[in-house]
């Protein structure tokens, strides 16, 4: 197997940050590595907002946020466990993930506000045809 680039923090750019976060399938997954106690398999990843993602487009999404330097990816046997490089890039970018993450929390949140009362109206309008 062909071992896994990992790009010194040093190498690692705001711009190649920035495009590997461009995507929203790429956000979603840094996100869920982020938010998680422990590292994460490629595999708890297959469904991102009630969508299936192929395991070979999904490959793609990690290599990106992997070169891009956002997180460490191990083999363990057949599995890929990934982590985030956060506090490495907290120093040194400071304050630039988490201004990212907190916009992505934002977005998040009103898109769940917008999709409930989208959901309320729709119920009121099926109540006033019946």
């Amino acid at each position: 197997m062909r071992p896994l680039h990992h790009p010194a923090i040093g190498d690692v750019t705001v711009e190649g940050i920035l495009h590997a976060l461009s995507e929203p399938v790429r956000v979603a997954i840094y996100f869920g590595i982020a938010s998680a106690d422990c590292a994460q398999s490629c595999s708890n990843f297959l469904k991102i907002d009630h969508r299936e993602i192929p395991k070979s487009t999904l490959s793609q999404h990690f290599k990106v946020l992997r070169e891009a330097g956002l997180i460490r990816s191990e083999r363990l046997g057949v599995e890929m466990h990934n982590t985030t490089r956060c506090l490495e890039l907290e120093e040194r970018f400071p304050g630039l993930l988490k201004s990212i993450m907190n916009a992505h929390r934002v977005q998040l949140e009103e898109q769940a506000t917008r999709a409930r009362r989208a959901k309320r109206s729709q119920n009121a309008r099926a109540s006033k045809a019946a």
